[in-house]
């Protein structure tokens, strides 16, 4: 059946409405959720005129206790019932009524909520509805209902959700009616089942904005997700007892004792038992806070390290200063309980393999078995309900399925990159969204038995913790440019700034790595990419040493949602950038005249050369400032530096122009970072012999300083490793790992490794694409500039190679030979190996591509870096015939 157009006999009576659910259906029912009866009645009116316009009669079903919603008019005919006769004769009643009338009638009933009441069943209401619904349908003919949003269990809304054509929920915020549809049968567009602003003149408008939507619908009391029929005893019992016990406090009662002694079991059950995190979870969190988030909670267990990081940073916050409730994107997360993680492992047959027994080779490849199960696994039939009914909340707004494990995000082990974030471009019908979101689910489920989680759990000593996986569950901030979504800035923050690459940075004020697009590119070192770096007490320092480098060193790509294709992706910085109001644009970057000058020149079409630089960002809004007040508040209140993610989501104005701004908070964790003292590094030689040089830079150093001798020095030649193919990059690789935990026969000595490009890349043509586990037992990491022509080392400051390099205490700097205070000095290697200890690779594949060095008792290669000063220099010292050895102190 086609669906009918605007202006023709089917219709709201508000075009607007008409155009967006793309006309009206013969045998429609709309359901309305609604909060008040004024809700209802605002959209009965139009209806009204528009049934008795077209000449249809109107047939009004009232048996409400309140009075008659819509009044007495010619050709409508009121209808008077009372539901206290029972279920049978009320039914009967209606069902005789539409019967007689045929497809000559519309109708409207009273809310059904009340329906319920005084049937004292869900149920019934639900029953009454699978009678008259159908019977619409098959006359063709056209009803509105309406339900009291957030008031029935699912016994009763899963059975309007499966029959109504059409549910629409109704908002009033500030004056304002918003309108979004969850259910419209057989039709579809892209921004169908967006959230709606009815505006003044008619027009309704899709909301595409993440910051507005959240606004309007976070507010309102979420269901409890199939809590009244799936939840374990406890959880239920647990719940409804803070529900009294609250009621009972604002009456006044002395429950005082009960709330605390319920309050410490919630905390308990859902955000945490770290003995670490609970001292500051009992201060800012409350019983009626800890009641909202079992609201958005699906399953049981905790919400895991990521979830109480954010809901924890939030009240914080907002509690320091009220402004930062209208500065923060309202939070509405959902939370899928770790309880939901180990019933899907055993309901999956995953259980056995996920133990750690055996030795860790065992452990690895049950591992491997275990992830291939699990990307195959099954829902139980509730959870899956539970999935559908958020995903109908969030409508076609783009979210984020990401890692929330119990010991994720905690004091000294952040476990940064380790679990998987899933982006879903939330597109299509409702099956589909569900079937991409499943898929996402396995996919971060598997991934916490990844072998690099698992090898990092290693290193901390936490592979036999219990470590179940919660995730949590976002709306991506941002907001739709033509095809695509994307917040204009994301990136992670420091309170603590250990890159201090000038006087005047001020290390206590804090840095952020900011990308233009969605934070992926600001938190992972990807292919030939950079991304800004800000130290906020002087935005518009920059780490590199000219105007000409900094351009080499700007955002080429960036990456978003494509909501035509419904998948993420990557794009050239100016596709992205053309697609934002010129006004907009220019917060974020400014035109390269040089650029643009040379294409011309070159006969190229004359496309806009970018640079993204953030410029009037810092200068025009107070982002900075508050993004300096953002991190303090939070490392005050840890007693800790602390490391953010965030998005900077824009409210534009009509022109275009930049209106305001919001953030979005998405991790709060501590920092690991060793804060840098002021004792003396000691002093080095006046004159160092040109040919015992090997490496000298002006920065970036991150780390602690340090003044050492280097045990053993890993050399990758960029020449020789260019040369190699893609698999003997990634075989080199893991040898490297291998020679760097080899024991040393000079155990005080440092392990130090200098190779081309970027450690630790996932593109072996950008450098070493070492893992954590290959570099674990390294304390110095140098990049040399050498991979290609416009590929240099990029500060891995934020990104979560970064955070492992923190948390393993090791010195990380880069060496560009083309600047004046830099040296590489290559025929070094050859040199020095006529003093020091030449280990031979035992693959002859590796000769020409990598060099090992160890010191001995009579040379040694010293390393002097202080990241203060951004100083550094490695160099050779050798004793002299004859001589006491100069290398004892």
């Amino acid at each position: 059946m086609e669906p009918k157009g605007t202006g023709t006999h089917f219709s709201t009576g508000l075009p607007e409405l008409d155009r967006t659910l793309q006309g009206l259906l013969p045998g429609d029912n709309l359901v309305w959720e609604i909060e008040s009866l004024a809700h209802y009645q605002f959209v009965l009116a139009p209806f009204v005129r528009e049934a008795i316009q077209q000449g249809k009669e109107l047939i009004y079903f009232h048996f409400s206790d309140d009075p008659p919603l819509i009044e007495a008019t010619e050709g409508l005919r009121m209808v008077s019932l009372n539901p206290l006769r029972g279920f049978e004769h009320f039914v009967s009643d209606i069902v005789d009524e539409i019967e007689a009338q045929a497809d000559r009638a519309w109708y409207v009933f009273d809310c059904l909520s009340p329906l319920a009441k005084v049937w004292y069943s869900d149920r019934m209401m639900a029953n009454f509805f699978l009678v008259v619904c159908p019977l619409v349908l098959k006359l063709e003919a056209l009803a509105y209902f309406a339900l009291f949003k957030h008031h029935h269990s699912n016994h009763a809304t899963d059975t309007l959700y499966s029959t109504a054509q059409i549910i629409i929920e109704v908002w009033n915020y500030q004056g304002d009616f918003y309108l979004q549809p969850h259910r419209v049968e057989h039709r579809f567009s892209d921004t169908l089942f967006m959230l709606h602003q009815l505006k003044d003149d008619g027009r309704l408008e899709p909301i595409t904005n993440s910051a507005r939507t959240a606004d309007v619908v976070a507010l309102v009391k979420q269901p409890l997700l199939n809590f009244t029929i799936q939840r374990f005893g406890p959880w239920t019992a647990s719940y409804h007892e803070a529900e009294a016990i609250i009621e009972a406090l604002n009456r006044g009662e002395n429950k005082a004792k009960e709330g605390r002694d319920l309050f410490e079991r919630l905390l308990h059950m859902v955000i945490t038992r770290q003995t670490s995190f609970l001292p500051l979870a009992r201060k800012y969190f409350t019983l009626p806070f800890l009641l909202d988030v079992l609201k958005r909670l699906i399953g049981s267990g905790l919400i895991g390290g990521k979830a109480r990081g954010i809901l924890l940073a939030q009240l914080i916050l907002k509690g320091t200063n009220p402004r930062w409730s209208t500065i923060l994107e309202s939070h509405d997360s959902f939370f899928i309980g770790s309880d939901v993680f180990y019933t899907f492992v055993i309901q999956n047959d995953c259980w056995w393999l996920r133990r750690k027994k055996g030795s860790m080779e065992e452990i690895l490849a049950n591992a491997r078995i275990a992830r291939e199960r699990i990307l195959r696994g099954t829902f139980l039939d509730y959870i899956v309900l539970q999935f559908r009914e958020m995903l109908e909340y969030f409508g076609q707004a783009p979210i984020i399925v990401r890692s929330s494990s119990i010991q994720e995000d905690s004091y000294g082990n952040a476990f940064s990159g380790k679990y998987e974030s899933v982006f879903c471009a939330n597109q299509g019908n409702l099956d589909e969204r569900l079937s991409a979101f499943l898929d996402a689910v396995r996919q971060v489920y598997a991934s916490s038995l990844s072998e690099d989680a698992l090898l990092y759990r290693l290193h901390h000593g936490l592979l036999h913790e219990d470590e179940q996986m919660a995730l949590i569950v976002q709306r991506v901030s941002g907001d739709v440019w033509g095809h695509c979504f994307f917040p204009p800035a994301a990136g992670v923050g420091f309170s603590y700034n250990p890159f201090v690459w000038e006087k005047s940075i001020d290390p206590h004020a804090g840095v952020l790595r900011l990308a233009f697009g969605l934070g992926t590119r600001a938190v992972d070192r990807l292919d030939d990419d950079y991304i800004r770096i800000v130290a906020l007490n002087v935005p518009l320092a920059r780490p590199e040493k000219d105007q000409e480098e900094a351009k080499k060193h700007t955002q080429r790509k960036v990456d978003l949602i494509n909501l035509k294709e419904n998948r993420f992706q990557t794009l050239p910085i100016r596709e992205a950038l053309e697609l934002l109001p010129e006004q907009l644009r220019s917060c974020f970057c400014q035109q390269d005249a040089d650029a643009a000058q040379r294409a011309r020149e070159l006969g190229l079409p004359p496309q806009r050369a970018y640079q993204v630089d953030f410029t009037e960002l810092f200068q025009k809004t107070d982002f900075c400032e508050r993004m300096t007040e953002l991190l303090q508040t939070l490392e005050k209140a840890y007693e800790h530096p602390v490391d953010v993610e965030f998005t900077v989501n824009c409210i534009i104005s009509e022109t275009g122009a930049l209106k305001d701004y919001r953030i979005n908070l998405v991790q709060c964790r501590p920092f690991q970072v060793k804060l840098m003292g002021s004792g003396s590094l000691g002093i080095l030689p006046s004159e160092i012999r040109k040919e015992h040089l090997f490496l000298k830079s002006d920065g970036p150093i991150v780390g602690r300083s340090v003044a050492a001798p280097v045990g053993r020095l890993v050399y990758v030649s960029s020449q020789a490793y260019t040369a190699l193919g893609e698999q003997d990059k990634y075989a080199l690789a893991r040898f490297i790992g291998q020679v760097a935990r080899r024991s040393s026969s000079r155990p005080e000595g440092i392990v130090m490794l200098v190779g081309p490009g970027r450690w630790g890349t996932s593109t072996p043509s950008m450098g070493v694409p070492v893992s954590f586990n290959d570099i674990k037992e390294v304390q110095v990491l140098v990049e040399l500039a050498l991979m290609h022509e416009g590929l240099v080392p990029d500060v891995s400051l934020g990104t979560h190679f970064f955070n492992d390099l923190v948390e393993m205490d090791m010195l990380y700097f880069a060496v560009f030979p083309e600047r004046n205070e830099n040296v590489f000095n290559e025929a070094f290697i050859q040199y020095a190996s006529r003093f020091l200890h030449l280990v031979p690779p035992e693959n002859e594949l590796w000769a020409s591509a990598l060099t090992v060095l160890e010191s001995t008792d009579q040379a040694e290669l010293r390393l002097f870096a202080d990241a203060t000063a951004q100083h550094g220099i490695c160099y050779l010292v050798t004793q002299s015939p004859g001589q006491a050895s100069p290398l004892q102190p």
